[in-house]
């Protein structure tokens, strides 16, 4: 059954994490929204590319933009089946926005399923939703994790955690798990 499903995406969201989810998601069937705080359907956020390139960090540049199809002043959480939040530089400055998190609340008190990757973690962690949760994520969003109660999942990059509703993974290397993970949490069924 066609799952609706809300993402929360922000400008410099990390390129893959929100367009390979969003397309795999309309692949199998579900509706995705995607939606911005301050931004309308048919308006753009702009991407950026991290990649593992051997330094201590990820490097960043500049990716595509992405176009929203939803507006988020109109998003209702009572609407949706599930959340995604895709990481990127986005979920820094989104966990600041009082809407944004009591969205995710609704999700998490509801026990809809949950998505998120990368720093999207931030987000979970200021909407205080990931006490006594296990939690993966960009390994460095790991104090944001203990700091808020949760379990941080030391996995590796292409690896996922599953506690429950909540399906979370390090980067979007850990993408054929994390998607393949959340596809189950939904209870999406594929078949050849």
């Amino acid at each position: 059954m066609a799952k609706k499903i809300l993402m929360l995406v922000g400008d410099y969201v990390e390129d893959y994490e929100v367009m390979v989810p969003f397309q795999a998601l309309l692949a199998v069937g579900h509706a995705v929204h995607a939606a911005c705080p301050g931004k309308k359907a048919g308006e753009k956020v702009r991407t950026a590319i991290h990649d593992f390139e051997g330094d201590q960090t990820y490097s960043e540049k500049r990716g595509h933009d992405f176009a929203l199809n939803a507006t988020f002043d109109e998003v209702r959480a009572l609407d949706y089946d599930a959340l995604c939040i895709p990481g990127g530089r986005a979920p820094e400055y989104l966990r600041l926005d009082a809407r944004v998190l009591e969205i995710v609340r609704h999700f998490a008190e509801a026990s809809k399923p949950i998505a998120a990757i990368c720093h999207g973690a931030q987000i979970l962690a200021a909407a205080g939703v990931v006490k006594g949760r296990l939690v993966s994520a960009y390994p460095a969003c790991a104090p944001e994790v203990r700091l808020a109660g949760g379990e941080y999942a030391e996995i590796a990059i292409d690896a996922a955690a599953v506690d429950r509703n909540l399906v979370t993974a390090p980067a979007w290397p850990a993408h054929p798990q994390w998607i393949a993970k959340f596809l189950q949490v939904l209870g999406t069924r594929i078949t050849t």
